[in-house]
């Protein structure tokens, strides 16, 4: 697959292939939907195979013609997410870019009250995913003119709460992973900058649409719904890899 658009100054995401880890949750659905209205090659995946292909399903109706596929992968296996990155490349003929969707979230209502329980599922779910699609992806968007890595987070990170220590902790150890890898792309890209840039896009929590027909009369302060946050992954593209590599991008106010 070749593009005649984008460059690592930023640029369209026509024709750009684009992975997206844990692609069939709200917040997967509506960045399969966003992409392909942007004309990228969208490649999702999850460990639900029936969510999944709902929201590939999704997306192709409302972008007739769009190219969007799911694939079921163990993200806790590295050989099979480095399997899952080979064939995307093989496939397609590039790597463009790696969303990474997989969330999960446990709590307390006390730090003392915290069950180490909730560490351990978080630990594979929030840190273990990021560790295997960055190795794996990162040969792939290094080779692209315009690759970006972007792992959504939250404001816990970096301020956590008594009742949120094992949620917070791994989110903090996920942006710090990342921040690891824009700094080899940025090694990568030697005097000229880099060519590829690892980004986090940090939001207080998620809403969507199922959410408020649930809660009515719920006010949500401080939540970026899910199409928001489609529209600002999308918009990483926009943005020179030397400006977003390495960068914490606020969808929320910073705590």
């Amino acid at each position: 697959m070749t593009s005649s658009i984008g460059n690592s100054n930023g640029g369209s995401l026509e024709g750009a292939v684009v992975a997206v880890a844990g692609a069939g949750g709200p917040a997967g659905r509506a960045t399969l939907l966003r992409l392909a209205e942007a004309g990228a090659i969208v490649v999702g995946s999850d460990a639900n195979p029936a969510r999944l292909a709902e929201a590939v399903d999704a997306a192709r109706y409302a972008h007739g013609g769009a190219t969007v596929t799911g694939d079921t992968v163990d993200l806790l296996d590295l050989d099979a997410t480095r399997e899952w990155a080979d064939k995307t490349e093989k496939e397609f003929g590039r790597i463009d870019g790696m969303v990474h969707l997989v969330g999960g979230w446990r709590g307390s209502a006390s730090f003392a009250e915290t069950d180490l329980a909730d560490w351990d599922l978080l630990e594979k779910l929030l840190i273990r995913t990021v560790q295997h699609t960055s190795l794996a992806f990162q040969a792939p968007l290094q080779r692209s003119d315009r690759g970006r890595y972007l792992l959504i987070s939250a404001a816990g990170a970096s301020k956590p709460t008594a009742g949120n220590a094992a949620y917070s902790a791994s989110k903090a150890a996920a942006e710090a992973w990342t921040l690891a890898l824009a700094d080899a792309f940025r090694k990568a890209g030697g005097e000229e900058g880099p060519r590829t840039a690892a980004a986090i896009l940090v939001v207080k929590a998620l809403v969507h649409d199922a959410m408020r027909a649930e809660r009515p009369t719920a006010k949500f302060a401080g939540f970026t719904d899910v199409k928001e946050l489609a529209e600002a992954i999308a918009g990483v593209w926009d943005q020179p890899a030397s400006e977003v590599n390495g960068q914490r991008l606020w969808l929320t106010p910073k705590p």
